[in-house]
């Protein structure tokens, strides 16, 4: 497994199955390390690290969505010898999506099921919501998703260490546009917050028009990044969805 690319918090261990998290513009790897900590030693968590932020911090972010994916799924596609999920938020629930499609193309073994949380679906055009024109803009969308402490984006020498990072990530979601192909043929599990400021029930719930196979929409209380604050409740569901041992309601 690349150290690139994949960061486990834990051992790795076998026999159980393995889901790779795909984060949020602007995030990393770190922001999943509470709901690793929840599925662990039941599940194996690898976190996706893109490129421009962290231990990776030197390496220029990718700006396009199509392009992430392609490298994300170049890399992860020799180690596909186990059961294993995608689950991915907001920007990582479309790089998610789009990973599946190219192993899709490719033949390869298929995630077991996508979990996408805090996006709506894809459409042909980019999402007005997701362009922005300035840095100004792109603090003023931060604030407003609540996912960053007040305190990090008050401070001059952070915001100028993660900007190029937080250009790029809003570039790439900013002109990201589906582009026509198969239904993926595999379950997804749909998550969003009630108050999301940004992504409405019905848009989530739009997912199941790109895949054959069951969808599920499953709605927390929260905001854009409820996941924060139902970290347990969200692990249950997902630990669920993997192994068998709770039932999904259907929508």
């Amino acid at each position: 497994m690349s150290g690139q690319w994949f960061r486990r918090f834990d051992t790795a261990r076998a026999g159980v199955p393995r889901l790779y998290c795909f984060p949020h513009a602007g995030g990393a790897v770190s922001s999943y390390l509470p709901m690793a900590r929840e599925l662990s030693p039941n599940v194996d968590v690898l976190a996706v690290q893109y490129p421009g932020r962290q231990d990776r911090r030197l390496e220029s972010a990718i700006d396009d969505v199509h392009r992430l994916a392609d490298a994300v799924a170049e890399e992860i596609a020799p180690h596909l010898d186990q059961p294993y999920a995608f689950f991915g938020h907001s920007m990582g629930a479309v790089v998610a999506y789009e990973t599946a499609r190219r192993l899709g193309r490719r033949s390869l073994p298929a995630p077991g099921r996508l979990f996408l949380s805090g996006r709506g679906a894809p459409t042909p055009e980019a999402n007005p919501l997701d362009r922005m024109d300035s840095d100004e803009a792109v603090v003023a969308a931060i604030r407003r998703l609540g996912g960053t402490g007040g305190e990090i984006l008050d401070d001059p020498e952070i915001m100028a260490m993660v900007m190029p990072t937080l250009r790029a990530d809003y570039r790439a979601i900013g002109s990201y546009t589906w582009t026509e192909g198969p239904r993926l043929t595999l379950p997804f599990t749909v998550l969003v917050g009630d108050n999301d400021p940004v992504v409405t029930t019905d848009e989530a719930a739009g997912w199941r028009r790109f895949t054959e196979a069951a969808t599920d929409v499953r709605i927390f209380p929260g905001g854009h990044f409820y996941l924060d604050s139902r970290t347990v409740e969200v692990a249950r569901l997902v630990h669920g969805a993997l192994t068998g041992s709770g039932p999904l309601a259907r929508t």
